[in-house]
């Protein structure tokens, strides 16, 4: 009887450390799923009126609100910023409980002065978007190739399309190479991606002196059981060696929450297929402000040498 009772108090005590890892790492409660960013702390010191500004304008560009709904019946919510008629189309994907705002406000003005068109999209369980499990790319990389084929079908079958990604909208859009993505996909960003949902996790874990041996099977067993996902499917360094479409990375070197060396995994993976550039001194996200003449420069050569040039195109930032 005491065994019995025993085995059921430590059962306890995993399903309660396995819901707790969960929810601190995958829940996202409706009050945590508009960010509104404040632009405080101290990495902001240095691009606080810049990324104020940018902000700014984003929220007050005119743009469409557009609904799709996920394959396992979620509605996802994005905002469309038209530029042209028969322009490529730039899809961006923003990172983990952060907000397409915040994420692109600066990137996004690249893609108007190349000409493109723009859909930014609220990523499951942020924003406008149902949802409340983050799967670190499992489940997005599907909603990846749901925005895909609605703008296939709402543009046409020519409409060429470039995938976006910052932190984690960067893993999921990697992770999205791997599927049979529409030959309308001609090219992706991923800026500061992780290699692995695992990895990342534990690499945060690390930082934060929790006991990695502890962690590991509570935050494996939360996502399997509260979640509905197999963690171990997070794996961009893995899906990237499958990609069929050019990749271009960009990672600050002292990213100090993606560590440097993941994107530089993730290019051994699949050389062929994948360039990566590293900006010195540019923190997690933040190599478009680090140096803008420098990434509005490669984005927009590694956009070129992909897309077919359509009708007198604008001529490219920096040239």
């Amino acid at each position: 009887m005491i065994v019995l009772y025993l085995l059921c108090l430590g059962l306890i005590i995993l399903l309660g450390g396995a819901f707790y890892a969960y929810y601190v790492a995958f829940y996202a409660p409706e009050n945590r799923k508009n960010p509104e960013p404040s632009f405080e702390k101290s990495t902001y010191d240095s691009y606080r009126e810049v990324l104020t500004a940018a902000y700014g304008s984003l929220r007050e560009r005119e743009c469409e609100t557009v609904t799709i709904y996920s394959q396992d019946g979620l509605r996802l919510s994005g905002r469309y910023y038209h530029t042209r008629d028969g322009a490529p189309l730039d899809i961006g994907f923003h990172g983990y409980r952060s907000s397409a705002f915040l994420d692109f406000c600066g990137g996004s003005a690249l893609s108007f002065e190349m000409g493109h068109n723009l859909l930014l999209v609220d990523q499951r369980c942020h924003g406008n978007s149902e949802g409340h499990s983050i799967t670190f790319g499992v489940r997005e990389r599907e909603d990846v190739l749901c925005w895909v084929l609605y703008a296939r079908e709402r543009f046409g079958p020519e409409v060429q399309i470039m995938l976006y990604g910052v932190s984690m909208g960067a893993a999921t859009v990697l992770m999205a190479s791997e599927l049979e993505l529409p030959e309308n996909v001609k090219g992706i960003v991923a800026d500061c991606p992780y290699g692995s949902g695992l990895d990342i996790i534990l690499e945060v874990a690390r930082k934060r002196g929790y006991p990695l041996r502890l962690i590991r099977p509570l935050v494996l067993l939360g996502a399997r059981i509260y979640g509905g996902f197999d963690l171990r499917d997070a794996e961009p360094e893995r899906a990237v060696r499958r990609a069929k479409v050019p990749i271009l990375l960009i990672h600050g070197e002292p990213d100090g929450f993606v560590p440097c060396r993941m994107s530089e995994n993730i290019r051994q993976a699949n050389p062929e297929q994948v360039t990566r550039i590293t900006f010195p001194g540019a923190d997690h996200g933040f190599s478009y402000l680090a140096d803008t003449p420098r990434y509005r420069r490669a984005v927009a050569e590694f956009s070129r040498s992909v897309l077919k040039q359509t009708d007198n195109p604008p001529s490219p930032p920096g040239h």
